[in-house]
């Protein structure tokens, strides 16, 4: 076999031509074995980033990535196991609704999630704001307590695509981000090596997402699906809106509370509805449903009986979480300080600036900008109206909680700039936008 140098690659790109599969591996075991210095590593990067990558190249790298590190074997957990993934979003629980909800129907959940980083929420500051829950696991223990409950959420491991992590930190340095194939191929490589059978995508789309272009979330949705086929994958892409925050809560604790009442049958809306749809999505895959019909009577069904609550009591038992906070709300951390924020007029709220939003959150303590950053877990908002709801002047429009006075103080003097009222009614932004099989 004839030795592939690096800057061959780099030119073979940088001319527009196609790399083969032998040329993409030999890229990602550059990057894992530290082969190749930083500085081509990058050029390669930028030529993938302005050229693009065709599915098949793209199809490689993914699998690249995902053989580049550990590959978990769930073989020995009953069924076809479905993973989920996110894009990111404010006010985005559905994974603490969704994964006992799939499981109470007898589809095995195996999920691996992250942190939080900037305005995105993550699910693991979300569930260790639930004393006790321990979310380091071992890779054995993660399929010990899969195969008891049907359910385990767990931290990313360092074991996992270790190329990924590589490439996407110098890609955030060097402009080279908002490459549809590179994201594509870093959230299908984690998937694939989490060893899922089926994986449905939550792809949000608007104001407070990644992709405020639906034509660009499509071109993603589209581009993982095609990798899916590529690489043995059954993969479906949900586009959701991100016009507004998912949920009313936006915040770790704030988030855990309106999950347990979501799954009690109290809170309806968005979030039950994204939830609902992901859901049906997850059981067909599984084989668990034939119709989108019959999944979401499933699920509606462990809704109802209380089947859904019952398997997340004994999700947070089998991780050490204190399973009180579901009866008993105030074992969450709390924060000691409050402001309510009032609408300046009477109309119809319009549009929140969701973004924003999610940036004052970060601002209150409760996300961060670096993965060392610490978080107040308590700190976050709730949203007492939603886009397309009637207010009047004076009717309290977001309640602000942080630990710390003077946090609350400064987020305040923004407030006015995120939240448009109109004296005409206006139209509710989709929830569910589209889905891709």
């Amino acid at each position: 076999m004839s030795v592939v140098h690096a800057v061959d690659l780099i030119i073979k790109k940088r001319d527009g031509g196609t790399l083969s599969d032998q040329d993409i591996r030999c890229f990602i075991d550059g990057v894992t074995q530290d082969k190749w210095p930083d500085y081509q590593i990058s050029a390669l990067l930028m030529a993938m980033f302005l050229r693009g990558l065709t599915v098949s190249e793209t199809a490689a790298m993914t699998l690249a990535m995902a053989q580049s590190g550990a590959v978990l074997d769930l073989s020995s957990i009953p069924g076809i196991k479905v993973d989920k993934h996110s894009t990111g979003g404010v006010a985005d629980t559905t994974t603490l609704i969704l994964a006992p909800l799939v499981a109470a129907c007898s589809v095995p959940v195996v999920k691996m999630s992250g942190r939080g980083l900037g305005f995105t929420g993550g699910t693991i500051d979300k569930l260790e704001s639930i004393p006790g829950f321990r979310v380091s696991l071992t890779i054995d223990e993660a399929i010990r307590i899969a195969r008891l409950n049907g359910l385990v959420v767990m931290a990313q491991t360092d074991q996992l695509t270790p190329a990924d992590k590589k490439l996407y930190a110098l890609r955030d340095v060097t402009g080279s981000v908002e490459s549809i194939p590179l994201i594509a191929a870093s959230i299908m490589s984690k998937k694939i090596a989490c060893g899922a059978d089926a994986i449905v995508l939550d792809i949000k789309c608007g104001k407070g997402a990644f992709m405020h272009d639906l034509r660009q979330a499509r071109q993603l949705a589209e581009t993982m699906v095609a990798i899916g086929r590529q690489t043995g994958k059954r993969v479906i892409a949900v586009i959701t809106g991100m016009d507004q925050p998912l949920g009313r809560k936006i915040g770790n604790a704030l988030e855990v509370e309106e999950a347990i009442s979501v799954l009690k049958g109290e809170t309806q809306g968005d979030l039950l509805d994204v939830t609902l749809t992901l859901g049906s999505e997850m059981l067909m895959a599984a084989d668990a449903a034939v119709s989108r019909e019959q999944a979401r009577n499933q699920l509606t069904r462990a809704l109802e009986n209380g089947s859904a609550l019952e398997r997340f009591r004994m999700f947070l038992s089998a991780q050490d979480g204190d399973t009180r906070v579901i009866d008993q709300p105030e074992r969450l951390t709390h924060a000691s300080h409050r402001s309510v924020w009032h609408a300046n007029q009477s109309g119809f709220l319009a549009a929140i600036e969701t973004a924003e939003l999610g940036r004052l959150f970060v601002d209150l303590g409760g996300g961060r900008l670096a993965k060392t950053d610490s978080i107040d877990r308590s700190a976050g908002m709730v949203l007492h109206a939603r886009v397309g709801d009637p207010v009047s002047s004076g009717q309290p429009l977001v309640t602000l909680q942080a630990d710390h006075q003077g946090k609350l103080d400064a987020v305040y003097q923004r407030l006015p700039d995120i939240f448009t009222i109109s004296s005409k009614p206006v139209s509710r932004p989709p929830a569910v936008i589209d889905i891709i099989r």
